[in-house]
């Protein structure tokens, strides 16, 4: 049985990994930050308790991310996801009114934590088959794709993690890893909105499909959902 891990698996894009990883009969170690307040993930759990494991797990303390790494020490892991992330930017946070906070808690979740499950769950990684890491990034951290400006906190926080993930690329490839970035698209989920475009059953599948069939020389990419290139 092949295994996988996903942060921010309460709603969104977490929570239909979680459903479709399910439905194909993966092990599923799903995380979040507040379980007894993840009704829909429960629900699913509920309905498939040898298959979903549910950790209390808050990307943004490193103390728990060892402690779930600790916990799962003699296990598997075949694709390490790291989908949790915020969006710290709101219209009163445009140019000359940037909360450095706020910025800093970008930082810690959108960046840091992805590195951090990396290093956390390396030797999980080396037990498994597949050995990928998947980071949910953004069009919006392309540099060559800013057209717009603004939106500072979130578009330098995914574009850090741009660059972990490319650095993770190339220091793991010698342990058989690889490790890329997808962009999901503009999603019908809460920090997508109702206008969206697309789905997140939609967003989800053609994510699947790029890990499934990742090859090592595409270690280091940065796809969008369709399995484009999304430029740097």
């Amino acid at each position: 049985m092949q295994t996988v891990l996903i942060t921010g698996a309460n709603r969104g894009l977490g929570l239909e990994f979680v459903r479709q990883y399910t439905a194909d009969g993966w092990l599923v170690h799903a995380c979040c930050r507040q379980p007894a307040q993840a009704h829909a993930l429960s629900e699913l759990v509920g309905q498939h308790p040898d298959l979903i494991k549910l950790h209390a797990v808050d990307v943004a303390d490193h103390a728990q991310i060892d402690r779930l790494a600790s916990t799962l020490s003699t296990q598997a892991v075949d694709v390490l996801i790291n989908n949790a992330g915020i969006y710290a930017d709101t219209h009163d946070r445009r140019f000359g009114h940037t909360d450095y906070a706020a910025w800093a808690d970008a930082f810690r979740i959108n960046s840091m934590a992805p590195l951090k499950m990396a290093e956390a769950f390396h030797h999980h990684l080396l037990r498994g088959k597949a050995r990928t890491i998947a980071t949910i990034t953004s069009k919006m951290g392309s540099i060559a794709d800013n057209g717009s400006g603004g939106n500072y906190l979130y578009r330098s926080s995914k574009t850090a993690v741009n660059m972990v993930v490319k650095s993770l690329a190339l220091d793991l490839a010698n342990d058989g890893i690889k490790a890329v970035l997808l962009h999901p698209g503009w999603v019908l989920t809460d920090m997508g909105g109702p206008n969206a475009l697309i789905t997140p059953e939609q967003s989800v599948t053609g994510m699947r499909g790029i890990i499934a069939n990742l090859h090592a020389d595409d270690s280091g990419s940065f796809f969008a959902y369709d399995g484009k290139a999304v430029p740097w």
